[in-house]
């Protein structure tokens, strides 16, 4: 297992080290909800993460099986919930043990901060990993 707080440790949570898939998301939401360039995120079903201290300060920003939860002391992206409700996107910044799992390609590149460049070799996608086809010129 690993674990995973928010910026003030008022929330903590455990995961399991099985996550199945890790992006970088460019979108503006993403931007936004981070104050950041991108949001590094793994995926994983939602019953193999769990709240263990400060389930009661849990902010949900949209709905609690679709939206995004923060810390709702200091307001830490802890994760967001995706696909019904049934998997959650864990912001891989919140973890305090490093995952075996690393992101493997950047998504929502046709959006992403002009005033970011991505400097890695990892693939490129304008949208969705899972329905679109990598980017042929590097942003």
């Amino acid at each position: 297992m690993l674990a995973g707080r928010c910026l003030c440790g008022a929330v903590h949570y455990t995961v399991a080290d099985e996550f199945g898939y890790a992006l970088n998301c460019h979108c503006a939401d993403c931007r936004r909800a981070t104050g950041s360039a991108f949001k590094p995120f793994a995926g994983i079903e939602r019953r193999k993460l769990s709240i263990t201290q400060g389930e009661e300060l849990l902010m949900v920003y949209g709905q609690k099986d679709a939206g995004d939860l923060h810390c709702g002391q200091c307001g830490s992206l802890l994760y967001s919930v995706v696909r019904d409700g049934l998997f959650v996107h864990v912001t891989l910044g919140t973890l305090t043990d490093a995952p075996s799992i690393r992101p493997s390609a950047h998504i929502f590149v046709g959006s992403k901060a002009p005033w970011f460049t991505i400097t890695d070799d990892l693939p490129q996608y304008d949208g969705h990993v899972v329905d679109a086809r990598p980017r042929d010129d590097r942003a």
